[in-house]
């Protein structure tokens, strides 16, 4: 089994059982306080709780400020990443970090968020329901990644 992350507010995680292809997806879960929107915590870690039963490895995608997001911005961006990697440590999965170039080289990924969604829908086609949306990128990214993983996990 693998786990893969899309971190962010928009972000997602997806559970991917290489052997029979079943895949779960859940987007990272939010909260909205006043006019800020927020990563739940505590929903968070019930997700990872949930599935952490399975004994995944984790690939979370290794993330850095993007020019032009402020500080605000990068530092909210990199709190939900170290939460992520907190609570899949605690429950002592093994992690994995990728760079977005590796992953999306690897998988053929080449061009905006659309294009991961279409891509996702040609590797992982009986879930392509799971990002229709323009929205959904996070959801077709961590099942990209999760993807990744299962293709290049020696465990």
């Amino acid at each position: 089994m693998i786990l893969g992350i899309d971190p962010g507010k928009s972000g997602a995680l997806a559970l991917y059982d290489a052997a029979t292809g079943a895949l779960e997806v859940e987007d990272v879960p939010t909260l909205q306080i006043g006019a800020k929107r927020t990563v739940d915590h505590y929903a968070l870690a019930r997700v990872v709780d949930n599935w952490a039963r399975h004994n995944p490895t984790v690939y979370l995608e290794q993330v850095w400020s993007m020019p032009g997001e402020g500080t605000t911005g990068a530092f909210d961006f990199g709190r939900t990443a170290g939460l992520l990697c907190g609570v899949c440590a605690a429950h002592f999965l093994r992690i994995e970090w990728v760079t977005p170039s590796v992953w999306k080289r690897a998988l053929g990924v080449r061009g905006d968020k659309d294009v991961s969604r279409q891509r996702a829908s040609a590797l992982l086609p009986r879930h392509s329901g799971l990002w229709l949306r323009k929205k959904d990128d996070g959801r077709a990214e961590a099942a990209l990644i999760a993807y990744y993983g299962a293709a290049t996990c020696t465990v």
